[in-house]
This record gives C-alpha cells, sequence and structure tokens, in this order.
C-alpha cells in the first residue's frame, strides 16, 4: 500500500513539472513595448542639452582660439605660428565638444574614443601623402628656415613666399605667377633663402683682352663699383682676377647691396661697365677661332693642285698633261 502511494505521488508531481518544462522549451515571446513607459522627457532634455554644448562650445572654442593667436601676436611670435597653433587649437576644442555632446544623450565616452582611434588610423593610412605634407608644414612653421615675404628658391622655383600653411605653402613668382607646393616637395630638397640677412653680395665676371692693361681694367671696374648709388660703401667693393680663359683674362667684381637694391645695382653696374669699357678703348673679347682647312686627293696631292687644272662647267677634270677641249 504504501508502495502504491509514493508511486502516485511521483507521478502527480511528473504530470505538473510537465506544463512548467513544456512553456521553457517554447520560444519566448517579445513583450509588446509600452510607449508611455519610455521617459521622452529625458531624452528631449539631454538632446536639447547636447545641441546646447554644441552650439556654445563651438562659440567658445571660436573665441578661444582667437584670443590664443592674439595673445602670441603681442608677445611677437611668428604669424605663421601663431595662426597654425590658433587651428590647432579650434580643432582640439571641437573634438572635447562633440565628444561631451555625445556623452551627454547617453553615448559611452569610451566608444567614442574607440570610433575616433579606428577612424584616425583608417584616415591616417588613406592620407599618408597628406599627412607628409603635414608633419613638413610643422616642421616649416616651427623652424622656420623660411617666412612670409622672403625671397627664396625652394622645391626648384624662385620667388616671394605669400603663405605657409598646414598642407602647402604658395610662392608668388617675379612674373606674378603664384606657385603652390607640397610642404613635402618643400623640406626634401635644399631652401635658398635670400632675405635672411639684409645684405647681399653682387659677384659680376668681367673678360677683358689678353692685350689690355690689366690694372687699367681692374682700376676702372672698381671705381664703377665704389661710385654707384645702389651699391654700399661697407663691405668695400673689390675686383679680383678669377680666371684665364682661352679668349680673355676673367675679372670679377664683388659688391654688396641691400636685397631691395640688388635688382638694380646688377643692372646698373652691367650697363656702366659696358659703356666705360669701350669708352677707355679696352676690348670685351668674344670666344672665336680660325678654321685650317686641308684637302688631299685619294692619291695624296693637295687640293690646290687640283684647282689648278683646267676644269669644264660640268665640273670634267682633264686628264694630266693634256688641255680639255671647249664644247662649241
Amino acid at each position: 500500500m504504501m508502495a502504491l502511494g509514493l508511486n502516485a505521488l511521483l507521478v502527480a508531481a511528473a504530470n505538473a513539472a510537465a506544463p512548467a518544462a513544456a512553456a521553457q522549451a517554447r520560444p519566448a515571446t517579445h513583450a509588446a513595448v509600452d510607449w508611455r513607459a519610455i521617459p521622452w522627457g529625458d531624452y528631449l532634455v539631454n538632446w536639447a542639452a547636447a545641441l546646447v554644448i554644441v552650439l556654445v562650445g563651438m562659440w567658445l572654442a571660436k573665441r578661444i582660439s582667437l584670443g590664443l593667436e592674439r595673445a602670441l601676436t603681442r608677445a611677437r611670435v611668428e604669424s605663421t605660428l601663431s595662426s597654425f597653433l590658433r587651428n590647432v587649437a579650434y580643432a582640439a576644442l571641437l573634438v572635447l565638444v562633440f565628444v561631451s555632446a555625445l556623452t551627454k544623450i547617453g553615448v559611452p565616452a569610451t566608444s567614442v574614443a574607440t570610433v575616433l582611434g579606428a577612424a584616425g588610423l583608417a584616415v591616417g593610412l588613406a592620407l599618408k601623402d597628406s599627412l607628409s605634407n603635414i608633419a613638413s608644414g610643422v616642421m616649416l612653421i616651427i623652424l622656420r628656415p623660411m617666412r612670409d615675404g622672403d625671397h627664396v628658391v625652394a622645391g626648384g622655383q624662385e620667388g616671394i613666399v605669400d603663405e605657409i600653411r598646414i598642407f602647402q605653402t604658395s610662392i608668388r613668382a617675379f612674373d606674378q605667377r603664384v606657385i603652390t607646393l607640397p610642404n613635402s616637395t618643400i623640406t626634401s630638397g635644399p631652401i635658398i633663402n635670400y632675405s635672411t640677412l639684409p645684405t647681399r653680395r653682387l659677384e659680376i665676371t668681367v673678360g677683358v683682352g689678353y692685350d689690355d692693361d690689366l690694372k687699367q681694367a681692374q682700376a676702372l671696374l672698381l671705381g664703377l663699383a665704389q661710385r654707384n648709388p645702389h651699391l654700399l660703401k661697407e663691405p668695400a667693393p673689390f675686383v679680383q682676377v678669377t680666371n684665364l680663359s682661352e679668349s680673355t683674362v676673367d675679372l670679377m667684381v664683388f659688391a654688396y647691396a641691400l636685397n631691395g637694391e640688388f635688382g638694380n645695382a646688377k643692372s646698373t653696374m652691367l650697363e656702366s661697365i659696358r659703356n666705360e669699357l669701350l669708352e677707355k678703348g679696352l676690348s670685351i673679347p668674344y670666344p672665336q677661332r680660325d678654321l685650317h682647312v686641308y684637302h688631299h686627293d685619294a692619291d695624296g696631292r693637295p687640293l690646290a693642285e687640283l684647282l689648278a687644272k683646267s676644269v669644264t662647267d660640268d665640273g670634267d677634270v682633264g686628264p694630266p698633261g693634256k688641255p680639255l677641249a671647249k664644247g662649241n
């Protein structure tokens, strides 16, 4: 009897557990969304706060970056460097503003940092050439081998520096062409800056004949340099013999001029040298060669012997010792 009662209890427990197991085995159905339970007010407040953060943050970022530039200008920092630091500060503040706005609407800061890092890596790989230009621009701005308004030769181009930007540099050529060079092209080669020092040395080579009076020519050139109003008295100009070429004795005039007067000084010196040399009877030789041509016949006889013989109109040469018959 007791065994029968125990079996009955086990069967009843199994029947009671079967519906629960079946319920667990059935896939759970999604409960209906209760839109009224969503805190719409909190969402609207957070989005409005994020919008305010963006607008106010952008305004503050602009004001702070401009204030930084003015402070650097008052500290007599190079205008190119102050402009670059202003742009960097503005970009960094904008990143901070947008990260704060995203955090306000519920986006985790770690997720934002991860996305920014991945995006930075992708952009860096895609724009590696542009990044080299940025690095070169930073070098040009910090090291300052040239500044706005300098007369330079950079990247194979000569002109006046208009503006040094983070990606590229503008150079205004003397024929009023504007040349835009990538910064990496400039830093990969030599940069010749004619404006670093206030003065520039003028070197003019003048050739005189071997028969001319060398002392007279040197004194004449030195006097022209000393009287030229565009050349400086100190350092004093001087003249040296630099080469004995094939047809001339080369003299070189060395004189100094201010950067702004260099072109006028060179032009007036060249004109006065030419006129003064001719007026004083000194020659300005030009390269020339005497060419002597010797022609021999196949048997070794000179061409003169052949020309001495009688030749008909059609160019035939008569046999040796016999004159050619003239045509009717």
